[in-house]
């Protein structure tokens, strides 16, 4: 599983000119693509990342602010770019596995008494965001560095 935090201001998503998710901040943007074999694992480590991170004011986390989530699936995040111009989609997991995951990494968020937001999983989506800092970080879980 891979992930983009992003620490913000504010950030929304919409589809179809209707705003389905949006948070204000001290507040987290989670961009996030599923891989093939992601699972229970990989869930409860990115859930913890997320909530733990101690990257909002005052080196603190989004479990000590009760700063809200907003969670966006990815699957571009697991493109291969390294041969030619077109980008290899073959890593990132199709609909039927990489949903559920998604869908439990947010129920994991709110299990730790998180409020999340949501994209809509598949949809064309208009992601505004306003990056504090900028802070933004890749959680890549299992660690493939």
């Amino acid at each position: 599983m891979r992930t983009v935090l992003q620490r913000v201001s504010r950030a929304s998503v919409t589809v179809d000119g209707e705003v389905v998710g949006a948070v204000d901040g001290p507040a987290l943007l989670a961009l996030v693509g599923v891989t093939h074999d992601d699972g229970e694992a990989e869930i409860e480590t990115t859930a913890r990342k997320i909530a733990e991170l101690r990257i909002l004011e005052g080196e603190r986390s989004a479990t000590d602010l009760g700063a809200p989530v907003l969670v966006v699936s990815q699957f571009t995040l697991h493109a291969d770019i390294r041969k030619g111009r077109r980008p290899s989609w073959s890593a990132a997991a199709p609909r039927e596995v990489a949903q559920p995951v998604v869908e439990a990494l947010v129920a994991a968020l709110r299990g730790r008494g998180l409020h999340v937001e949501t994209g809509r999983f598949g949809a064309d989506m208009a992601v505004e965001l306003v990056n504090d800092g900028p802070v933004t970080l890749v959680i890549d879980v299992p660690d493939r560095t």
